[in-house]
């Protein structure tokens, strides 16, 4: 299965894994899956380690550089594509990082992996939570 991982999924999955659910964490360890990730969601680490909503113990970049080193993700390009598929969705709330995520797994045929109830509840791609 190819699993695009929400940003909180990401997080939770490096810093506190304990957050994920078990069939999450099963497929976040399952050889078999291809674990994928989008800018959008290194965006959203530089931004909430910048408004200090995430503590890191390093800077974000260098945070984030390490992070990339340690799991093997495949990156999810943010293409005109995705950014065209975004205004097709139909989302409860408008959250542009969402609408991207969403966006990102539908145009890839990624399964988007989120605790998210509004995502979850999502027609417009698959979810694992």
């Amino acid at each position: 299965m190819k699993l695009l991982l929400d940003t909180h999924i990401w997080l939770w999955s490096l810093l506190e894994p304990k957050r994920l659910s078990r069939r999450v964490a099963k497929a976040l360890n399952d050889p078999r899956n291809e674990l994928w990730l989008s800018p959008i969601s290194t965006w959203e680490v530089l931004v909430l380690s910048q408004k200090g909503r995430l503590v890191l113990n390093e800077d974000a970049e260098s945070w984030i550089a390490k992070a990339m080193a340690l799991a093997p993700l495949h990156e999810a390009p943010l293409t005109h594509e995705v950014a065209l598929a975004t205004r097709a969705l139909q989302l409860p709330h408008r959250d542009p990082a969402d609408r991207f995520l969403a966006a990102t797994a539908k145009v890839y045929g990624l399964t988007l992996v989120t605790a998210d109830e509004n995502l979850a509840r999502s027609k417009d791609c698959a979810t694992l939570r």
